[in-house]
């Protein structure tokens, strides 16, 4: 979380967003600027069963069914695509350091994957190893509902390490029908009706001239939303109680640290919070993965985590394909940005022992127990009380010791799930309408890839 009641840069953004949007005539699901409803009118609660299509490529079946340039797909425990023999070269001159250099590289195509939901977002995520001298870049081609084509919009050039070239979004990617923003693709007007109905998502994979390294892709895929605007949300029953043992890191007691990432501890919600579930899974860091970090700062790994989630074109940690790509660097851990559609999902994964990073946007005065307001923040829930409560780490807490909270089930549901608010100088604001990031392990339980499975994950 950014510092409370301050604009996060993700906010900053979905306010360009529905500015553009006003001057087209039209404003987007995430960013709405339309007055909410009147007293007694119906809300736009109700929603399709699931109004979200993720779709990810993870076998050696399914890297033998894209197209290849250079790429293999190599089978075993956990199938992936490298480099074979590089297609060509390509100069790069990285934005963020000035310096051009030249690499070998190799593509990978997906078939077209059509969306079950015809969507008016879309969020690519990606599981890799780059070993030093390499790296990837990510692009999604869409179709229109009306059957013309996006551009080829790169949703991210990505690095685990930061010695190479700098991790980045790219911004001012637009055909005037669709922007990314960050890390989303997402419709300019949606209320005129256009979607995406279909896309294809392209691998760059990178290496060092001359040299036999290569980055090793496991799992590529995009989620495609269609989530109606709405500022409240249908209120779910409670279901079953339980709680997972998960790390608790605060984020609060690095304010200060390291303020070329994001200014410090105070904004590093998203990486605290991905700290924690891969530290569940049994993630861990070496002492010399750690020895850049002052001796004198507590919990270390919190740190690593902003330095290598962190976007040198957003200027913050909270890419949230960045956080997943980072959770997938420990060993035998996977990772997916997606949405959900109700806490009865996070019921099911917390059930089957899967906690969930959650996005949400709210007043002061709209989670009770928080005693802060913010226009972006990651927590991790955690579980579920008899009564249905949310069980959440949050890292926008004092101390270790205070990450602990339970928030109340429909407050917490309706932050999470909206796509309009109203911020603190009563303006409609966006909500992330159910974002979460999902971290699991590449060998899952019975039970585990059933509730995977049950929201849409595979």
């Amino acid at each position: 979380m950014s510092r409370a009641e301050q604009p996060s840069r993700r906010s900053v953004l979905a306010v360009a967003v529905a500015a553009a949007a006003m001057a087209g005539g039209a404003a987007p699901a995430a960013a709405a600027t339309t007055a909410a409803p009147a007293a007694g009118a119906k809300d736009a609660g109700a929603a399709p069963a699931r109004p979200i299509d993720y779709r990810a490529w993870t076998t050696y079946t399914d890297w033998r069914a894209g197209t290849a340039r250079g790429t293999r797909a190599v089978a075993g425990a956990r199938p992936g695509l490298e480099i074979a023999q590089p297609a060509g070269t390509t100069d790069y001159t990285d934005p963020h350091t000035g310096t051009t250099a030249t690499w070998e590289y190799a593509t990978w195509t997906s078939p077209v994957h059509r969306l079950s939901v015809p969507a008016t977002e879309a969020v690519a995520s990606w599981n890799a190893h780059t070993p030093a001298g390499t790296w990837i870049q990510v692009e999604l081609r869409g179709t229109y509902s009306d059957g013309t084509d996006t551009p080829w919009y790169v949703m991210g050039r990505w690095a685990a390490g930061d010695q190479d070239v700098k991790r980045t979004s790219v911004d001012g990617q637009r055909d005037g029908r669709s922007t990314i923003w960050t890390d989303t693709f997402s419709l300019d007007a949606p209320a005129s009706g256009l979607r995406l109905t279909s896309y294809r998502l392209r691998l760059t994979l990178h290496r060092r001239p001359g040299t036999r390294l290569t980055p090793t892709v496991w799992r590529i895929g995009a989620m495609g939303s269609d989530v109606p605007d709405r500022f409240t949300v249908p209120a779910s029953a409670p279901g079953v109680a339980k709680e997972l043992t998960v790390p608790r890191y605060s984020q609060s007691i690095h304010s200060g640290q390291y303020p070329e990432y994001d200014n410090g501890g105070e904004a590093w919600c998203s990486p605290t919070s991905s700290q924690m579930i891969i530290e569940y899974w049994g993630g861990r860091l070496t002492p010399e993965q750690l020895s850049w970090v002052d001796p004198s700062y507590a919990d270390p790994q919190v740190c690593n985590a902003a330095r290598y989630t962190y976007d040198y074109q957003y200027e913050g940690c909270g890419n949230w394909p960045f956080n997943a790509a980072y959770a997938a660097t420990f060993k035998d851990l996977q990772a997916v940005v997606t949405r959900l559609g109700s806490l009865t999902d996070l019921e099911t994964l917390i059930a089957a022992g899967i906690p969930a990073i959650t996005s949400q946007s709210f007043l002061n005065t709209e989670l009770t127990g928080a005693g802060y307001g913010t226009n972006g923040h990651l927590m991790t829930v955690i579980g579920f009380t008899a009564d249905g409560d949310v069980i959440a780490n949050d890292p926008a807490s004092p101390n270790d010791a205070a990450v602990r909270r339970v928030y109340r089930r429909r407050e917490f549901e309706n932050i999470w799930l909206r796509t309009k608010r109203y911020n603190a100088s009563g303006k409609v604001a966006s909500g992330s309408g159910g974002i979460c990031y999902l971290y699991f392990p590449t060998h899952l339980t019975g039970h585990q890839r059933k509730a995977l499975a049950a929201v849409g994950v595979s």
